[in-house]
């Protein structure tokens, strides 16, 4: 089957010995490369070095200061929604060997050298655009939330090739809306505007900020980029491939 991640660019030299260096890989190393070409490298590249808008995470200072995931674990799990970074579910485990697998290529990065070239719009086109409306219309549920003559009408002429796929698996610019009740049954509703495991905050109608303790208030989040994160995990790479030829028709 191809890889549903080979829109993320052709292997260099460097990167083929780098997948054979993970055939052979500790197994936390080898799960969190499977983790993260899942859910990551669409953004981040499947080397870790960067994508098309995704940071080089080879060289960030959060990884850098990162132990075994106690840095990129919240990252992850809470996301980070004003970049339009979705929140992932995973376990402590899975947190552990994502952040051995990002940790490997960053010490791979630092004793190799080399370039990168994009992804050609042609790599994006070769999809069925009839089976990608079905999709779109049916098993994927993509029309509940979206409409080809209204938020997606001339989406091909906005964005074309690379950029177009990754509006489509991680949308940004995506306000989470949230509702928030409080001790006294009051209902608040806004947008979601922080999230840790202590704190909420959301911006109400009038763009007024404010924020509760988590164990305070009870709430609930309506988010379309955690809704399209959730999709990562059931595409097949025949689905990626219809719905770009069939989003490539809307222009």
């Amino acid at each position: 089957m191809r890889n549903l991640l080979i829109v993320t660019g052709a292997l260099t030299g460097a990167l083929l010995m780098a997948s054979l260096a993970f055939a052979q890989a500790p197994a936390g190393q080898s799960g969190g490369n499977s983790l993260f070409q899942q859910n990551c490298a669409f953004c981040h590249g499947r080397d870790a070095g960067g994508g098309e808008e995704g940071p080089d995470l080879t060289r960030s200072k959060l990884v850098a200061e990162d132990v075994g995931g106690d840095k990129i674990g919240p990252v992850v799990l809470n996301g980070r929604q004003e970049k339009g970074m979705p929140r992932f579910k995973l376990g402590d485990q899975e947190i552990k060997d994502l952040a051995a697998y990002i940790h490997a290529q960053k010490t791979l990065a630092e004793s190799q050298k080399g370039g990168r070239r994009g992804v050609e719009v042609a790599d994006l086109q070769t999809g069925n655009a009839d089976a990608g409306r079905r999709y779109f219309n049916g098993v994927g549920k993509c029309s509940s939330c979206h409409s080809p003559t209204g938020d997606l009408a001339g989406v091909a002429s906005r964005l074309e090739g690379l950029k177009l796929e990754q509006r489509l698996l991680y949308p940004r610019g995506s306000l989470a809306s949230i509702v928030v009740t409080l001790p006294s049954g009051e209902k608040l509703t806004g947008k979601l505007a922080y999230q840790d495991e202590f704190t909420i905050g959301m911006h109400d109608s009038h763009g007024w900020y404010h924020s509760w303790p988590v164990s305070a208030v009870k709430f609930a989040i309506d988010s379309p980029v955690d809704a399209h994160a959730d999709m990562l995990a059931k595409y097949t790479d025949d689905d990626i491939h219809n719905l770009m030829a069939y989003l490539q028709t809307l222009r």
